[in-house]
């Protein structure tokens, strides 16, 4: 038995994947594959609209904003959401604590002034004070990013901003917990983590931040032009789009982003129970206020990593099956990926791994 903890492309849930291996050749009375119907036809338009419906359903997004899916990926909507919204005013404060939302940031200045609200940081380990934060009241929107894969850094809030919009990427913990929509302007998140297979992106944008895009934004980076059109301003990935509204209907089924919370508390803190109480054996730098649900980094042996410790931990886990603990390149170590359909039962069974080893190997 083979458990998957990577970090994107994530596990997905398997009664999701046998629905869809059932459905692969022929979908329903169709007599053909999803992969096979026009993107304009009766048959895709019906699937394309229930994954839009599923989205405002599960998280509840107001009336006042737009559900788009778009492609590009998270790297894309880097772009996108400069271009679509930074001409406002030129400017926009970027809230950098951790890998991703530096990315954001680079790519953003192509584009305009940013503002960094807190000075770049050599690691990241904790979200600084709101305090130190230095706001620009003119800019367009204040971008964060709410989890970030690399170095297991989550918001434990929602920042105030002073009623500049809010933009948020939350590519890896959408569909993990409830969300106040209304308080953000835009909200993406790429489907390769909870929500489906990659190659599509989930953005909700309120209504009034629609049709400020500069005019050297790409068609299909345009709010505007993907509001109007429903998001089929051009052929989508219709087979990836209908299997991630498969996914929408699994959580729904599971007791909605309410019980993936729960869940994910419970994930989490069955492999933060370890590495706490396992005096230094394994350490996670990660403030404890701000760790993240989703993503859990470690180090075996000591703060900086034991790097024959950390090769028989790996081995270990594989020969059980588990896979993909490798962390990041950028940082090493041992990450462990926890979405939503990671079960308890397979958490547990790391858990269990790890007071084993630690058992065996402490000194």
């Amino acid at each position: 038995m083979v458990i998957n903890f990577g970090a994107g492309p994530a596990k997905l849930p398997r009664e999701v994947l046998l629905e869809v291996q059932q459905q692969f050749v022929e979908h329903g009375t169709s007599g053909m594959s999803v992969m096979e119907m026009s993107h304009r036809g009766a048959n895709y338009i019906a699937l394309h609209e229930e994954t839009l419906s599923l989205v405002k359903e599960l998280l509840n997004v107001p009336d006042n904003y737009k559900i788009l899916l778009m492609q590009g990926g998270g790297t894309g909507m880097f772009s996108a959401v400069a271009m679509n919204l930074l001409g406002r005013t030129g400017k926009a404060d970027y809230l950098v604590t951790g890998t991703w939302s530096a990315l954001a940031a680079n790519e953003a200045a192509r584009y305009g002034k940013i503002n960094l609200v807190v000075p770049k940081q050599d690691k990241y380990s904790t979200i600084p004070d709101p305090k130190e934060w230095k706001l620009d009241p003119q800019a367009s929107y204040f971008y964060y990013c709410d989890n970030e894969t690399i170095g297991g850094i989550e918001f434990d809030k929602i920042p105030e901003t002073n009623g500049v919009p809010l933009v948020v990427d939350m590519s890896s913990n959408m569909m993990s917990r409830p969300i106040d929509i209304a308080k953000y302007g835009v909200i993406f998140g790429c489907a390769q983590k909870n929500m489906g297979p990659t190659g599509i992106t989930l953005v909700i944008v309120r209504e009034d931040l629609i049709g400020h895009a500069m005019p050297i934004t790409p068609t299909i980076f345009d709010f505007q032009t993907m509001a109007k059109a429903n998001s089929i301003s051009n052929t989508p990935p219709t087979f990836i789009i209908w299997m991630m509204g498969r996914v929408f209907a699994w959580i729904k089924r599971n007791g909605g982003v309410t019980e993936m919370y729960k869940q994910s508390l419970i994930k989490s803190r069955l492999i933060y129970d370890v590495v706490e109480k396992s005096n230094g054996f394994y350490y996670c730098p990660i403030e404890a206020r701000v760790r993240s649900r989703m993503n859990v980094p470690f180090r075996v042996g000591s703060p900086t990593g034991d790097d024959e410790l950390e090769k028989l931990f790996l081995k270990g886990a594989e020969a059980l099956g588990m896979q993909q603990l490798k962390g990041h390149r950028s940082v090493g170590g041992i990450r462990v990926s926890l979405y939503n359909a990671v079960t308890i039962e397979e958490a547990t069974a790391l858990h269990q791994y790890m007071l084993d080893f630690l058992s065996k190997h402490q000194k």
